[in-house]
Parts: structure tokens; C-alpha cells; sequence
């Protein structure tokens, strides 16, 4: 059965007779986060998975909430994940996909509105401030093909030359097969993203094979296939396999996705945050690039 869905951990569940040879799972359990490292490697296991060869990491946690001290603790820990993805030197260009007009795909700019862009912090001004110890940070939102006339991947593409940074840190909304995986997983991979695969809008990718450079993709599910979600809401679903019908080819979203993406979005820039200043308080600087 066909379940669209952008989490490696959701591909491998449907998968059968593979083998730690094509794919090696290692699951860790932190306080209230189950923390899942898959690694795809053969071409068996990414034709089986449908995703590219490399490290993919899954964080489930509880629903979010306001709760600060939760959520710096769960930044804290993803934020460890991530760092092992990064280059240890370098700037870091944090790139914030999707669409500000529709909610459920505001995730990645409403994330990259909260990470403090520091490459311009050096020279004397930062060692009058005392920020001589800050990892140089870009930031881009650059919007969606419908509104720019331009593929996302070459404004970044034109970007990156420009800056040459030494990675690229993609966000982006994903889609998932299960509710309970919106809003409270994060999936960090090494393999860059495809913008909009998961509702079937497929764009060009942002990977190392097209920036030349390393990139790595962040993003948290917002939407489940409707199709999906009636099958596994039924009490008793069919498991007979009937072509859906053009009008059940739609996503579906929570009814408080604002509420979600807010708090997706502060866990993600405070996690971003983690890994790339460890030195600083994460909500504190989500609060000066803020401006509050």
C-alpha cells in the first residue's frame, strides 16, 4: 500500500527482507524524546525507502506545549543530533522554506525569523561585544516559485556561491502518514530536501549535488495524506487496494496548525540555535532575532 510520506522511519515500516547491509536502525530513548538513527545503504534500500543513501534521524516527543523549560530540553537534545550532521567549522547558511500564505507551509520562514544571522558579527565590533566565540550564520527565506518567478534552488544556489558556506541547513514542512506524528516529530537528514514532495508538488532539490556543498534537511510534519488518514481512522479499514478519486487527493491538517507551527517553529530555531552557538542561552537568541 502506497503511503505517501517524507519520514525515512514511516518508509521503512512498509519495507520487508531488508537487511542491516541496506538499511541499520539504532534507537535511543531521552527523558520523553525517542530519538531513531537510520542509515540507508545499499541501492536495495533506497529503492525500497524511496529516499537517497545516508544518515536519517527521527525525534518523537510529546505534544508541544509553551512550556520553556520542555521545550529548551528538547532543543537541547536535537540540537545535539544535529551537530553531528554539521561541519564543525564553517558558516552555516540556514535556509527556511515554504509558503508565508499558507499556514501548514510557513514552517521553515517562521523557523528562520528566529535564527540570529551573525556573519556580519566580526572584526571589532565583535570583539568590542565580546561575541568573538559566534559561528557565522546566513539566513534565507527564499520564498516559493508562485510568488518569486524563481526555483528556490537557484536563489540558494546564487547565494552560496556568493558566501560559500561550509553547509546548508534546509527547513522545511513535511507530510507524514500518521496524526500522531504531526507537529511532534523532528527528522534531521544529511541528504538535503526535495520542496514539496510529500504533497506531490515536486521542485527542484536542494542537495550537495546541486549547491556543492553539504546540506542538511530539518523539518517537522504539518499535513497527512487524506487518503491515509481515512485508513487508518477506519475501525475496521480495507485492505483492498481502489484508485482514489481526484477530489480524496488532498492533505489534511490539524485545526490549531497555527498553534503548531509556533511552537514547531520556536523548537526548531532554538535547536538550529544549540548546535551552532552552544555557548549562548538558545531562547535567548531567538529572543534578539526576534527583536523583543
Amino acid at each position: 500500500m502506497f503511503c505517501r510520506t517524507d519520514l525515512a522511519i514511516e518508509a521503512v515500516a512498509d519495507t520487508e527482507k531488508l537487511t542491516a547491509e541496506d538499511v541499520e536502525q539504532k534507537h535511543t530513548s531521552l527523558g520523553d524524546m525517542d530519538v531513531t538513527r537510520l542509515q540507508v545503504r545499499s541501492e536495495r534500500g533506497e529503492q525500497a525507502l524511496g529516499k537517497p543513501r545516508g544518515i536519517y534521524i527521527t525525534a518523537q516527543m510529546p505534544p508541544l506545549s509553551d512550556d520553556e523549560r520542555r521545550l529548551t530540553e528538547h532543543a537541547q537534545r536535537i540540537g545535539t543530533e544535529l551537530s553531528t550532521l554539521l561541519p564543525e567549522t564553517g558558516t552555516v547558511l540556514v535556509v527556511g522554506l515554504g509558503n508565508r500564505t499558507v499556514t501548514p507551509d510557513t514552517l521553515g520562514p517562521a523557523t528562520a525569523d528566529m535564527v540570529l544571522a551573525t556573519r556580519h558579527i566580526r572584526g571589532e565590533f565583535a570583539r568590542t561585544a565580546g561575541l568573538t566565540d559566534l559561528r557565522p550564520t546566513a539566513v534565507l527565506t527564499p520564498g516559493v516559485l508562485g510568488q518569486t518567478g524563481t526555483e528556490s534552488s537557484e536563489i540558494v544556489r546564487g547565494v552560496c556561491r556568493e558566501i560559500q558556506p561550509a553547509a546548508v541547513l534546509v527547513i522545511d514542512a513535511l507530510a507524514a502518514r500518521s496524526v500522531e506524528r504531526l507537529g511532534r516529530t523532528v527528522q534531521l537528514c544529511d541528504t538535503g530536501i526535495a520542496p514539496g514532495s510529500g504533497v506531490g508538488n515536486n521542485r527542484h532539490p536542494l542537495n550537495e549535488e546541486v549547491l556543492g556543498v553539504p546540506v542538511i534537511g530539518m523539518g517537522v510534519p504539518t499535513v497527512v495524506d487524506a487518503v491515509t488518514l481515512v485508513r487508518e481512522l477506519s475501525p475496521a479499514p480495507n485492505t483492498a487496494e481502489h484508485p482514489a478519486s481526484p477530489e480524496a487527493l488532498m492533505m489534511v491538517t490539524p485545526r490549531e496548525i497555527d498553534i503548531v507551527i509556533s511552537r514547531a517553529a520556536r523548537l526548531m530555531a532554538m535547536a538550529i540555535h544549540a548546535a551552532l552557538q552552544p555557548a549562548y542561552s538558545p531562547a535567548e537568541l531567538v529572543a534578539v532575532a526576534r527583536g523583543i
